[in-house]
């Protein structure tokens, strides 16, 4: 596992924030299965050393945008469990007071500017974020996270070039776990994933996503060279979900075999593996991380019940923060 400049606070929280993910997405699971939970989620569980090396990296005024499959991002960048899980079940007071579900939390008081269920959706948005702390002169730092498969979106290659163009302080964080939906990543992405930043002129990086370390230390550096105008910059971290597609996604046979995700979560899992080196170091002993995990679980059932029994927005706030003409005489040609 490789070694990064953090002491053993840094180390700690980067494992807290882990489990946070890992348990919030159990919880956000039973609830879809209960059948308590509108809609669907898209499980980041196997992937929290992604989002937490990187977002371990930032402050609250550094921004990241993020996707269908954002959970992780959002608790990594500082989220509160109760206004989450509000929102997941679309209570008022949720983030977006229950209107964006799963695929739309956004937390503006941490630097989450958003999930986006569009493949892609946020490239534009994080790109802008970057050209807007330039303008003003300011230092923050922009992270775009995107799977895989939105390489195939040509919003991405739009905004690379101009913040080549423009040396703009973003970061594109490709999130590579194997699977665009059901299809394998190399029979969607013709060539080298890096090679299409590099094709601008921007740094490109492959690092093992699975170790929370390694993201976090790659992670530093970067950011450190963005706030000093040497961005953009591209790294495609090297990962794995656990679940499928979506919660519904539950037969995976027919394009991933069951052995496959044994390996991954018996030998990969990066909970688990940072864990282990934590208890080698002397940093923590398996009994401290088991106190902390029932800790962590208990906060989420907490925070579950409270948002279960929470009150839902009223009826009159239905096209409240809805930034679009509402007289219907206003949507009539030449009106």
């Amino acid at each position: 596992m490789a070694d990064t400049k953090t002491n053993t606070e840094d180390f700690m929280r980067m494992y807290r924030q882990m489990v946070r993910i890992r348990v919030f997405e159990d919880n956000a699971n039973q609830l879809y299965l209960s059948a308590k939970m509108p809609g669907l989620t898209h499980m980041y569980s196997g992937e929290e050393a992604v989002a937490v090396g990187i977002c371990e990296a930032l402050t609250d005024d550094d921004r990241i945008t993020s996707t269908h499959r954002g959970h992780g991002h959002c608790v990594a960048k500082g989220a509160d469990y109760k206004q989450m899980f509000c929102e997941l079940l679309g209570k008022e007071e949720g983030y977006c007071r229950g209107k964006g579900g799963s695929m739309h939390i956004a937390d503006q008081s941490h630097g989450n500017l958003g999930a986006n269920a569009i493949v892609g959706g946020s490239m534009g948005i994080a790109t802008g974020s970057a050209l807007r702390a330039k303008l003003q002169g300011s230092d923050d730092v922009t992270v775009c996270f995107f799977g895989d498969g939105a390489t195939a979106q040509g919003l991405l290659y739009e905004v690379m070039n101009m913040a080549a163009l423009w040396q703009l302080p973003v970061i594109y964080a490709c999130e590579n776990n194997g699977y665009s939906e059901y299809t394998k990543t190399e029979e969607i992405a013709a060539g080298s994933i890096t090679a299409r930043a590099e094709a601008f002129g921007i740094e490109a990086f492959t690092v093992d996503g699975q170790d929370v370390l390694a993201v976090n230390d790659l992670s530093q550096k970067l950011v450190a060279r963005a706030r000093k105008g040497e961005g953009p910059f591209f790294v495609e971290l090297m990962t794995y979900r656990y679940h499928g597609h979506h919660v519904g996604d539950i037969n995976r046979d027919y394009y991933r075999e069951k052995e496959e995700e044994a390996i991954w979560k018996e030998q990969r899992d990066p909970i688990v593996n940072f864990g282990k080196w934590l208890s080698e170091e002397g940093i923590a002993s398996a009994e401290d991380l088991k106190a902390m995990e029932d800790e962590i679980r208990a906060e989420a059932k907490a925070a579950v019940d409270y948002a279960l029994s929470a009150k839902y927005p009223d009826e009159s706030e239905v096209d409240m923060h809805v930034f679009a003409p509402t007289d219907p005489a206003t949507l009539r040609p030449g009106a």
